[in-house]
């Protein structure tokens, strides 16, 4: 089914309406589909349909259709959206309507503007900051992402009549639950979804930045499964810099999921990118209860702040600053500041990833401009099979950067990096980055699902796999 929302010719007596009638048409389930909201005659009034109905979730595919325009009607879709700094993202991609006087993202190609090309979810993935160095990211999942899609008559950004406007979308699915844990030390929000039964248990690890964010776990937990969101520094009572960790604090996070009710063992997943990436390799390597681990452009060597665990002490890399290259607009790329694992002095920082008994996911970015991902992901699997172990499943994907997010967040080519104090390049192409986060968010899905006895869970259709497999023969 087709969810439609009005939209309105914003001209003077022709059509009045109320903020709180639209908020009430988009979040009140009482008003059906078609329900008339405005007075203004018909033919002048244009409507965007956003379908399926179900769909209400950012990572979700939607499909636009906007009606009741002039037939071969040249118009311009603006995206806009403030995130909860109050900054603007923005796209405006040029259209035409067909001879009918509709607009089918699934069928009518962008013809300029902010991109060209049959690009049905670009409205959203190919949004920018108004300011530059400034990444999209969602604080209180809770909330929705306010996404306004105008329709403009003509073909430039400002200005044109505005035809009509919509909303878009959540970071919690229907029922899923959102627990705060506040458990001996640990820090972290648990998201469950509405399930009757015990489902698989993923701890969540994000990257440099500290704090607690949610909404990769609670968009995930709406794909069936139990997962944790974990801070780790910078986060109310936790350690404020990030110069020494402490594996029983992570050890605790996973007995904590694997003791509730909700959680299926006999063991959990881990999914880690950046710094959450070794630090997600560490925890499979030294502790119990580890199912699966997906890495998500992560390093095989501790990179910054020592780890400490049980009297054992894994030091953190030295990284050789001299090394940045900076480009011409003054943006830094750091993939080259950590020594090579392969040299002496830096194989005691080297991960003992043969102690694990997890299978490993790796997702890679062939542009990350952070780290050497590709190289690491290679370099695990030859340790990994060195010592009889599993070769780890690598996927890398040509021109994505580093921070590979779930489906249609916009590419964040470069932002201020909280670690070196300075604008950074991660990396990517935004057509191929986009392609790589929604293939890479299927991908540990199903990697999840058939690796922590998903059950009855919902497993995503096979997709195809992207080119490009790190060189490692028999890669898949």
């Amino acid at each position: 089914m087709m969810a439609t929302a009005p939209t309105f010719l914003r001209t003077s007596g022709l059509c009045q309406w109320d903020p709180r009638t639209w908020a009430l048409l988009e979040s009140s389930p009482k008003v059906r589909p078609g329900s008339l909201v405005c007075s203004a005659p018909a033919q002048m009034a244009a409507t965007v349909t956003l379908g399926p109905a179900s769909c209400c979730c950012w990572d979700e595919p939607v499909r636009i259709i906007v009606r009741g325009l002039a037939p071969q009607q040249p118009v311009t879709l603006r995206s806009s959206l403030r995130d909860e700094k109050g900054e603007l993202f923005r796209a405006h991609p040029h259209y035409c309507a067909d001879a009918r006087g509709e607009l089918d993202l699934m069928r009518a190609p962008a013809l300029g503007g902010s991109f060209a090309g049959l690009e049905p979810m670009r409205l959203f993935w190919a949004l920018e900051p108004e300011k530059p160095f400034h990444r999209l990211v969602k604080r209180d999942v809770q909330t929705p992402y306010i996404v306004e899609l105008e329709v403009l008559g003509g073909h430039k950004p400002e200005g044109g009549r505005v035809l009509g406007r919509a909303v878009h979308r959540d970071f919690l699915a229907p029922e899923v639950r959102r627990v705060p844990v506040r458990a001996g030390w640990v820090s972290a929000t648990l998201f469950l979804p509405p399930e009757p039964r015990p489902v698989p248990g993923i701890v969540d690890i994000l990257g440099f930045g500290g704090g607690l964010l949610e909404y990769r776990a609670s968009l995930l937990a709406g794909k069936g499964f139990a997962v944790m969101a974990l801070a780790y520094y910078n986060y109310e009572d936790l350690p404020k810099g990030p110069e020494n960790f402490h594996l029983e604090y992570f050890e605790e996070a996973v007995n904590y999921l694997l003791s509730h009710p909700q959680v299926k063992g006999p063991g959990v997943g881990l999914l880690g990118i950046s710094k959450g990436g070794d630090l997600c390799l560490c925890m499979a390597s030294f502790l119990k209860g580890i199912t699966a681990s997906v890495i998500i452009n992560g390093s095989v060597i501790n990179a910054v702040g020592d780890l400490h665990y049980k009297g054992e002490t894994l030091p953190a890399v030295g990284l050789q600053l001299n090394r940045i290259k900076v480009t011409k607009d003054g943006l830094a790329d750091f993939s080259g500041v950590a020594n090579s694992p392969l040299e002496g002095s830096v194989q005691k920082s080297f991960i003992p990833l043969e102690r694990a008994e997890s299978p490993f996911l790796f997702l890679v970015g062939q542009d990350d401009c952070i780290f050497n991902s590709e190289f690491y992901a290679n370099e695990a699997s030859k340790r990994l099979q060195a010592h009889g172990k599993e070769k780890p499943q690598i996927i890398c994907y040509p021109a994505a950067g580093h921070y590979i997010e779930p489906p249609y967040f916009p590419l964040c080519r470069a932002s201020l990096s909280i670690l070196f104090s300075r604008p950074a390049i991660w990396g990517g192409e935004p057509r191929a980055h986009a392609m790589a986060q929604v293939d890479a968010w299927k991908q540990l899905q199903i990697f999840f699902h058939k690796h922590l006895g998903g059950g009855k869970g919902i497993i995503p259709p096979k997709v195809r796999s992207f080119t490009g497999l790190c060189g490692i023969p028999g890669a898949n």
